[in-house]
């Protein structure tokens, strides 16, 4: 995996020495000298992560990673503070300013590449997810980037696995602090317990003593329920191995014991608000996905996924050899409905009919708002006369009972005209098919309204 890596220092040895790691793992590396020009670059969205140094002339890294955090277009960048700075108080600053970790030099090689590998895989998945929510706003949906550069990763539930009471017993009040936790000293039942809790993040011990931590970790990365939680590891000073493993299996952060509290609540903060963030994307592109398929008013599918799934339909009917019917449904005199009792009314009236249209047919069909008040409904493995009765039973359904509008206060008369087709086995044309059911309607408005028409044999 390559990535483009931003280093800045306003020291040149440092600055070459990190460019000669990089580039002997193939990252593409960039540099800055200052935090201003670090900034622009940013901006531009040249680079996928920034390394930066503390002690600078013009501007201190802690306030440089502040502006790029507090900017839209630069907050999901990851930031790797890089100095010689150790106290936790530094560590705590850092993080609290923003960034994604806190390396202090001299920066072993082999941490460096895994932190660096680590956070651009976790941005670059993020940023397909931010790519995919684009449209969202074009469809009317709102953008939360405001609120997730706002939130403080507050109010989380939060899962610790521990099965050392001197270490667990230590951790939970902190975290219970700012956050919901809950204390699972049984490693084994953790995955269930995370897969149904709807936590936020899930804290490991390492240095389980009745389970292997990276095996529990594998597990969390490998089910699908729990494949985005945020996994924070705690780790022992001397146990580089395991926590180098732990990044390259999917952990997203680590802390080294002894635990600085602050730190702790620092980088459990920092991994919910990427939480909250990632589910906002994906529900947004879930609610996108629904909204290019679906018609808004009534809730059924619209006429762009008709005419895509009918093909696929058609075709399969063709291929099994089974028989497949559509019908096209018109509202009678939908057009007095509304210039009687309004548009409102009229509206209530195709609201009303597309929930008595779901009720009246299987599940394996596939009913759609084609447009205006006419509808479609296709039937795989229906031949003309199963499709004559289910016709025939909507019919029914929507002349049989009045449909309420204006609020319950006023009831009309509904009925509808339905032309009825079977697709023709030796073409499987999907347009054939659509023509022969719009002709029957045709007939169908043309011999007196609230009556099924079947259509002649193709």
């Amino acid at each position: 995996m390559t990535a483009r890596v931003l280093v800045v220092d306003d020291i040149p040895a440092n600055v070459k020495l990190l460019e000669a790691r990089l580039s002997a793992e193939y990252f593409d590396v960039i540099t800055a000298s200052c935090g201003a020009e670090a900034i622009e670059i940013c901006q531009r969205g040249e680079c996928d992560i920034v390394l930066l140094d503390v002690m600078m002339p013009d501007m201190d890294g802690f306030e440089v990673c502040r502006r790029l955090k507090g900017d839209v277009k630069t907050h999901f960048l990851p930031v790797v503070m890089v100095t010689a700075l150790d106290h936790p108080s530094d560590r705590v600053k850092g993080l609290e300013a923003g960034a994604d970790d806190f390396l202090t030099k001299p920066v072993s090689d082999v941490v460096l590449i895994a932190r660096v590998r680590s956070l651009t895989r976790l941005k670059m998945m993020t940023d397909e997810l931010r790519m995919r929510a684009l449209t969202t706003q074009e469809i009317g949906l709102a953008s939360r980037e405001g609120e997730a550069i706002a939130d403080k990763g507050m109010g989380g539930r939060v899962l610790l696995v521990d099965d050392r009471a001197s270490s667990y017993e230590r951790l939970a009040p902190v975290l219970a602090n700012e956050h919901h936790v809950d204390v699972e000293t049984d490693a084994a039942q953790s995955v269930f317990i995370a897969a149904d809790g709807n936590y936020d993040l899930i804290i490991v011990s390492l240095s389980l003593e009745n389970y292997d931590a990276l095996r529990l970790c594998s597990q969390i990365r490998s089910l699908e329920r729990t494949r985005g939680l945020p996994i924070l590891a705690i780790t022992e000073e001397d146990n580089n191995a395991r926590m180098l493993r732990g990044l390259e299996i999917g952990v997203n952060d680590y802390l080294m014991r002894p635990v600085d509290k602050n730190e702790l609540l620092a980088r459990a903060r920092t991994q919910i608000r990427k939480r909250r963030y990632s589910d906002h994307l994906r529900d947004n592109m879930q609610a996108s996905i629904e909204m290019a398929i679906t018609d808004a008013l009534t809730g059924l599918h619209n006429r762009r996924y008709m005419e895509s799934h009918l093909q696929k339909l058609a075709e399969q009917a063709v291929l099994r050899g089974k028989p497949l019917a559509l019908m096209v449904l018109d509202i009678d005199f939908f057009k007095s409905i509304n210039d009687t009792y309004g548009h409102d009314a009229g509206d209530d009236v195709l609201r009303e009919f597309a929930t008595r249209i779901r009720k009246s047919v299987r599940g394996i069909d596939l009913a759609c708002r084609f447009g205006g008040e006419e509808f479609v409904v296709v039937m795989p493995e229906t031949d003309m006369a199963v499709g004559t009765i289910v016709a025939e039973r909507l019919r029914k359904a929507i002349a049989g009972d009045p449909f309420t509008i204006e609020k319950g206060t006023r009831k009309i008369e509904v009925t509808i005209s339905i032309g009825l087709a079977t697709l023709d086995a030796a073409t499987g044309s999907v347009s054939d098919v659509l023509k022969r059911a719009d002709q029957a309607l045709y007939r169908a408005k043309r011999d007196g309204r609230n009556r099924v028409v079947p259509a002649a044999a193709a």
